[in-house]
């Protein structure tokens, strides 16, 4: 049994323990230690943890990768059925090296949650992953601490939290509603890498929910921001439309407030969307409607009506076209390496 639990698994190719370094031995007897003897820990080899290493590890790799950083209550929320068991979890994997923390202090808010971000060895074992050279521990470094600075920039990471948080809540909607699916989660910067032309989304997203299916860029609002420049927004997207990509935008904003107003803002000016389909929802009127899954939108110029996120028209489409990403590709999940239904050995 203990020989079972000391092979690698899931360790991309290329990643061998470094010249010198001796791998990590399975004890003679099971009731030998499980605690990686002090010699073999280096500063960059994986295969010396791996027998440490659980999928869900993995995929909380993934998603630090991805979205640089998330909260203990983010990441419990979707992968842990216990807060505590979630802290303790991530601990352990501070302390071999594969995730890292930092505590943001705010000039006006003071001390903020916790917030998780790459460590050394995960962020190799991401970039090994996708086929991609290992970062330096000096780069992966240099990352880690930029995060503390830049959430004391007024507004930055709680719009970072903000954004991630509505991808959250989708995920913690499916774990409870098993026809529904996120099958797709791309971050900001992705998403600008990938359909380029002067857009920045905060996100971009594939929902699934039984026979339906919709893509969406999200453009999360925190209150700070006139109804001018949230429509200034909407130039970029028309760009996207007539390329191709018709997927609705949706404005997460704070109060239903400023949502009425934004409609009445755009409504006034005619041409204001340029065809492009802009939804809304408002998150003190979405938390007590099953929140950004439920039946919160509005469709500008589409009267009172709410729908579901399921319900928005945001066709997929084919790629092919220039910047269309196109269909999501299963390992483009954000739980694929937790799923039954798909091979997780397969990148």
């Amino acid at each position: 049994m203990a020989d079972r639990h000391r092979q690698p698994r899931n360790i991309p190719a290329g990643d061998i323990p470094r010249p010198g370094v001796r791998p990590a031995r399975a004890p003679r007897t099971p009731s030998a230690s499980r605690e990686i003897p002090r010699g073999f820990r280096t500063s960059d080899d994986l295969l010396a943890i791996s027998w440490r290493l659980e999928p869900r590890d993995y995929v909380i790799a993934h998603l630090l990768a991805e979205h640089r950083f998330l909260t203990t209550e983010q990441i419990a929320s979707i992968l842990f059925t216990s807060a505590r068991t979630c802290r303790n979890r991530l601990n352990v994997l501070r302390k071999l090296g594969f995730v890292d923390w930092f505590m943001p202090v705010h000039p006006r808010r003071g001390r903020l949650p916790v917030h998780w971000v790459p460590g050394r060895l995960s962020a190799r074992y991401v970039a090994l992953y996708h086929g991609r050279p290992a970062p330096s521990s000096r780069a992966v470094r240099d990352q880690r601490d930029a995060h503390p600075s830049a959430a004391t920039r007024l507004g930055h990471l709680v719009h970072a939290d903000g954004a991630n948080q509505f991808f959250i809540d989708l995920l913690v909607y499916a774990r409870t509603h098993p026809e529904a699916r996120l099958a797709r989660w791309w971050s900001s910067a992705r998403t600008f890498a990938k359909v380029n032309h002067n857009t920045r989304p905060d996100g971009h997203g594939v929902w699934h929910d039984g026979d339906t299916q919709v893509a969406f860029f999200l453009e999360h609002d925190t209150g700070t921001e006139s109804h001018t420049v949230r429509a200034e927004k909407l130039a970029g997207y028309r760009t996207l439309r007539d390329r191709g990509i018709a997927w609705p935008v949706l404005f997460w904003l704070p109060t239903t407030a400023i949502e009425t107003h934004f409609h009445q803002h755009l409504t006034a000016r005619a041409g204001q969307t340029g065809g492009v389909l802009v939804a809304t929802a408002a998150r003190d009127h979405a938390h007590r409607h099953g929140g950004p899954a439920g039946p919160v939108w509005k469709i500008v110029g589409n009267g009172r009506r709410r729908l579901r996120l399921a319900q928005l028209p945001g066709p997929i489409g084919t790629a092919g076209l220039a910047y269309h990403p196109g269909p999501p590709e299963p390992a483009e999940d954000p739980l694929y390496l937790l799923r039954d239904d798909t091979d997780p050995d397969t990148p």
